[in-house]
């Protein structure tokens, strides 16, 4: 009987050694996540506001019709400066108050169109000047004949303007790239302000417009600054957080006039006019 109940025992000891265990997930439900509320699934991103401005009008070509002998150092006209000071007011009726940060480039033309809009909108500040924001160099125009000077003054106004494209046969869009927006992203980089003026260029605000629409380095040549024109930018944290709020916004009307001759040439197109007459006079001369 003993011998019995041991083997009974021992049969028992056997079979439960066989037995898989529970596991443990089994025995004790898991905590499961708590849900994501509607206020954690999205953040707001932050984002500080950019006045991206082109230099009012300017002469390229004196009253005889010839190009000026070094475009560097051309002043705002007569109509350039009442075009800073109707985008200074125009600013203002925005409800601008001030500036965290103000650029312009190292040109006359910019920092002349700067310090009136400043005075204009009532802001008490200065422009910082940035060399490298300076316009797009361009080539010699003697060196090419009148038939290439088309391709020379247009090539970099193309829909979407490849890297190598160059002005009158100077700087490429892709040098111009390189000096432009190192610069720009390291004032993203910085978040110590709000509010910023950018006084600079047509193609300069053309390679910066560009970046912010396509997130890299696209250079789309037909967007058009007419002088004194106004950009709107938010430019958030991230590399490709941009919103375009306005462009070539121009509280001087005569921008947008028509039926006046050339009212509906871009300023590449205009500048190619010029050059282009002035070589006929220069030739009917001889």
């Amino acid at each position: 009987m003993i011998s019995f109940t041991l083997r009974v025992a021992a049969l028992a000891i056997l079979s439960s050694a066989f037995v898989a265990p529970v596991p443990a997930q089994a025995q004790t439900p898991a905590a499961q996540p708590a849900a994501t509320s509607a206020a954690d699934a999205w953040k707001p991103p932050q984002r500080r506001r950019i006045y991206l401005m082109r230099h009012g009008d300017v002469a390229y070509f004196g009253v005889d019709g010839k190009p000026v002998a070094d475009s560097d150092l051309v002043v705002l006209s007569d109509k350039g400066r009442a075009q800073a000071d109707a985008a200074g007011k125009y600013l203002a009726a925005l409800g601008v108050k001030k500036f965290d940060r103000v650029y312009s480039s190292n040109l006359p033309r910019t920092k002349e169109t700067a310090a009136r809009v400043l005075t204009a909108a009532n802001i008490n500040a200065e422009a910082d000047v940035v060399d490298l924001w300076r316009e797009m160099k361009p080539g010699a125009s003697a060196k090419f004949s009148a038939g290439e000077l088309p391709r020379a003054f247009l090539d970099i106004a193309a829909p979407k303007t490849g890297a190598d494209a160059r002005f009158i046969g100077g700087e490429s869009v892709g040098d111009l790239q390189d000096r432009v927006l190192p610069i720009l992203q390291k004032l993203q980089a910085d978040q110590n302000w709000d509010s910023a003026l950018l006084v600079l260029h047509g193609l300069v605000n053309n390679a910066i417009l560009s970046h912010a629409l396509s997130g890299g380095r696209d250079y789309y040549g037909r967007i058009e600054h007419g002088p004194g024109c106004i950009n709107v930018l938010d430019m958030g944290t991230g590399p490709n957080d941009w919103i375009v709020r306005a462009i070539n916004l121009c509280p001087d009307v005569s921008n947008y006039a028509d039926g006046v001759p050339g009212a509906r040439l871009s300023t590449l197109e205009k500048l190619l006019a010029g050059t282009l007459r002035a070589r006929a006079a220069a030739a009917e001369k001889k």
